[in-house]
């Protein structure tokens, strides 16, 4: 398999977590999004969407969006389980999935931060204000949902919202929300970090990582 990835994606973060912690071989194929290689048209006919990450299976299939890859890689290697096969268990799991891959990543994403400068003319200050402002209000929601007492979301492992909460954290680390109101998603953040093959998923492992001055 091939993952077309850009190291800072909190999307690829999520689909490569997941490809370790089922213990998958994929050749990683960098995607520089800064430098607009998402943009070239051979990378287009992969993906429509200009976006990654892009999954390409051993015979051929092309696979886009995160959580439809997400969602194939569970299907197709149910162990470990990433989403619950209890249906109650498993709309909850997705409820918390959703709430961060529908309702805070799409406003804080490489995209928008580009359009505030572009086409508004957006301060560093005001895109702070954005990104912060908009993801404390997706935690808020997101933490009032989460079990006090468990390591992970549903549980003793994680699963496809721990995934969608470690990436996203990550990037809240990066624009420095506070999070001394999120201390589930702390929790759950840290826990995921203490699993090597979530750990091997951090942006700052990969081999296009770079220090941004």
């Amino acid at each position: 398999m091939k993952l077309y990835s850009y190291w800072r994606s909190t999307t690829s973060y999520r689909v490569r977590a997941a490809l370790n912690l089922k213990g998958l071989s994929y050749e990683t194929v960098l995607v520089d999004l800064v430098a607009g290689a998402q943009k070239d048209p051979a990378y287009i006919t992969l993906n429509p969407a200009a976006a990654v990450p892009t999954l390409v299976l051993d015979g051929g299939a092309v696979l886009t969006q995160s959580m439809a890859i997400l969602d194939y890689i569970d299907a197709t290697w149910p162990e470990p389980r990433l989403i619950p096969t209890d249906p109650l268990d498993r709309a909850r799991v997705l409820a918390v999935a959703h709430s961060v891959a529908l309702d805070v990543h799409p406003l804080n994403n490489l995209r928008v931060v580009l359009a505030l400068d572009a086409k508004f003319g957006a301060t560093s200050a005001q895109k702070s204000a954005w990104m912060q402002g908009w993801m404390a209000k997706g935690f808020t929601a997101i933490e009032a949902h989460l079990a006090p007492n468990t390591p992970f979301v549903s549980g003793d492992a994680p699963n496809i919202a721990d995934l969608c909460i470690v990436s996203q954290m990550y990037n809240a680390d990066r624009w420095k929300v506070p999070l001394d109101a999120f201390p589930n998603l702390a929790r759950i953040a840290a826990n995921c970090m203490a699993v090597p093959a979530i750990m091997a998923a951090h942006p700052d492992n990969q081999p296009d990582a770079k220090e941004i001055k």
